[in-house]
């Protein structure tokens, strides 16, 4: 099975010009689900994790049924305005606009080691905020696994810039292949 081929691609969404790969084809398919799931999961078998943190809101599919397996918590990372409680804040930019993210201040303890999972890394930008802000929460990220990797983009060298290891379990080599 190739999970690559479980990927939807969408022309000029959200705007003209971008093309968007779209996992929920993937995780609506139970043996692709299933096959990203332990993929992302083998490399942390056994490693001491804290917590597995997920962005909203692929992010929260993806990192809740790691943190599963993995017999860890789950910690949401969210849209700005969110939460319901006192929160840490993350402002950044998107390669298509700005945005921030926020986690409740008592969502991580000092020193907890953290894997940050989420649905696709292009520029970065998300993944970055969301180091910063479970590092300034007092955890330590100890890698960021994703289903896609948009490399032409920059974003997972980015983040390994920052001593976050990063796993993907496919990649788009660039804007025209694969789709």
């Amino acid at each position: 099975m190739d999970l690559k081929s479980s990927i939807r691609t969408i022309r000029d969404y959200p705007k003209p010009g971008i093309i968007f790969r779209d996992v929920t084809t993937l995780i609506s398919d139970a043996r692709s689900l299933r096959m990203a799931v332990d993929q992302m999961v083998q490399p942390w078998a056994g490693a001491k994790l804290d917590t597995v943190a997920g962005t909203e809101a692929r992010g929260f599919i993806m990192g809740g049924a790691v943190a599963h397996q993995l017999s860890v918590g789950f910690t949401a990372i969210r849209k700005q305005g969110k939460l319901p409680a006192k929160t840490l804040t993350e402002k950044y930019t998107l390669e298509y606009g700005d945005a921030a993210i926020e986690i409740h201040v008592d969502a991580v303890r000092e020193g907890d080691r953290v894997l940050l999972v989420d649905d696709l890394v292009a520029t970065g930008g998300t993944a970055e905020a969301s180091i910063r802000l479970l590092q300034r929460a007092g955890a330590t990220v100890v890698g960021a696994a994703f289903i896609i990797d948009l490399p032409y983009l920059g974003g997972a060298k980015r983040i390994e810039a920052l001593g976050v290891p990063v796993q993907s379990l496919v990649s788009f080599e660039d804007e025209t292949v694969g789709a």
